[in-house]
C-alpha cells in the first residue's frame, strides 16, 4: 500500500521561513510527478508547484520566487522550501503524488495535509 506522508508545518511570523516534507512509501515501483497544492479556508484547493520526474519545476505566480521545490528520487521524497511568507500563504499544504505500485496502474495520491499558519 502507497502512502504520502508530511511533515514540517506550524506557525512562523511573515517574512519568515518553513520547509516541507513529504516521503512516499509503500510497494512503489515508479513516481512520476509530484507536486503540492495548498487549500486555505473557505477556498479551493490550489497548485503551488509542480515537480517532474524530470524537467523544470513550476510554480503558481503567488509563489514564484520565494518558494522552492526540490525531489530526491532516490529516497521517495519532496520538499518546499518556503521564504518570505505572507498571510495569504496560511493554508493546509498537501503533497500530491502519481505513483506506479507493482502490479498496480498509476494512481494519484494525497498526503494527509499539513497546516501553514502565518501570523503575527
Amino acid at each position: 500500500q502507497v502512502q504520502l506522508v508530511e511533515s514540517g508545518g506550524g506557525l512562523v511570523q511573515p517574512g519568515g521561513s518553513l520547509r516541507l516534507s513529504c516521503a512516499a512509501s509503500g510497494n512503489i515501483f515508479f513516481i512520476n510527478d509530484m507536486a503540492w497544492y495548498r487549500q486555505a479556508p473557505g477556498k479551493q484547493r490550489e497548485l503551488v508547484a509542480t515537480i517532474p520526474r524530470g524537467g523544470s519545476t513550476n510554480y503558481a505566480d503567488s509563489v514564484q520566487g520565494r518558494f522552492t521545490a526540490s525531489r530526491d528520487n532516490a529516497k521517495n521524497t519532496v520538499e518546499l522550501q518556503m521564504n518570505s511568507l505572507k498571510p495569504e500563504d496560511t493554508a493546509v499544504y498537501y503533497c500530491h503524488a502519481n505513483i506506479m505500485a507493482f502490479g498496480d496502474l498509476n494512481k494519484d495520491y494525497w498526503g494527509q495535509g499539513t497546516q501553514v499558519t502565518v501570523s503575527s
